[in-house]
């Protein structure tokens, strides 16, 4: 099954040192139709002018996700932060498991950042707070699903490794070339977030307008066995694989 969520139909946010597009129901944006998807609580497509800071603010049970498009993404954090600012291609995991403050910020006094950020709900609660980041190249991701973000149990801790998630979800990152197709398997009871970051591409290899994914566009897949991606011109991609059901543990299981 495949819902196509067109880049019109995204909510689009600005409070003019920023700009962002919420998925799903994030701060004051609610949406009972997206909500989350599975295992996935947030996806924000975010954006800030030279030199803004997005300032310290807390959560807690969330492994939070960063995945830097455009620029140099800075971060702070009371737990041991700040990092080296990361250029466009890198990846950031930051466990807020039994609370603690962070802050994002554009690292770059001249130049706009663009930055994902997702949010994946932990198998395990009240996880100790922590940082774990990487910078892969475009050469990293070039023509192929690059694995950014895995199980802890599937990381080997090596430069190329994907950076741990505490919880069965994986993230795959991808710059392909026209003409390149790209498949990717679903396990039982798992989904599919798709996001179209630039490009244009045709999903399943048959043409016609529901499968046809442009900039802005994504797609929940669900009970497929795989899905094929084709680039009908440049693109990069995001794609979230996470469990449909899950156990909701801290302050989720307290609010499912």
């Amino acid at each position: 099954m495949r819902v196509i969520r067109r880049d019109s139909e995204i909510h689009d946010v600005s409070g003019g040192w920023f700009r962002a597009r919420w998925h799903f129901s994030f701060d004051t944006y609610q949406d009972p139709e997206n909500d989350s998807f599975g295992a996935m609580r947030v996806f924000n497509d975010d954006r800030l002018i030279p030199g803004a800071v997005w300032p310290l603010h807390p959560h807690r049970d969330v492994e939070g996700l960063t995945y830097v498009v455009e620029g140099l993404f800075g971060h702070e954090d009371n737990v041991g932060g700040p990092f080296g600012p990361l250029p466009a291609g890198s990846v950031q995991r930051m466990t807020l498991g039994a609370g603690a403050w962070h802050s994002e910020r554009n690292a770059s006094k001249t130049e706009g950042m663009r930055f994902i950020q997702i949010w994946i709900l932990p198998d395990t609660p009240s996880l100790p707070p922590g940082v774990e980041q990487r910078a892969f190249t475009k050469d990293d991701r070039s023509n192929r699903l690059l694995r950014a973000f895995a199980p802890m149990a599937a990381v080997d801790r090596s430069e190329t490794s994907p950076v741990g998630v505490h919880q069965d979800a994986s993230v795959y990152i991808g710059s392909l070339d026209r003409g390149v197709e790209v498949r990717h398997e679903l396990g039982t009871g798992r989904g599919l977030y798709l996001y179209i970051i630039g490009g244009r591409v045709t999903l399943g290899g048959a043409p016609g307008a529901a499968d046809e994914l442009a900039t802005g566009d994504a797609a929940k897949v669900t009970d497929e066995p795989e899905l094929g991606i084709r680039a009908e011109e440049a693109t990069e991609l995001i794609l979230v694989d996470v469990p449909m059901h899950f156990e909701p543990v801290g302050i989720w299981a307290v609010r499912t």
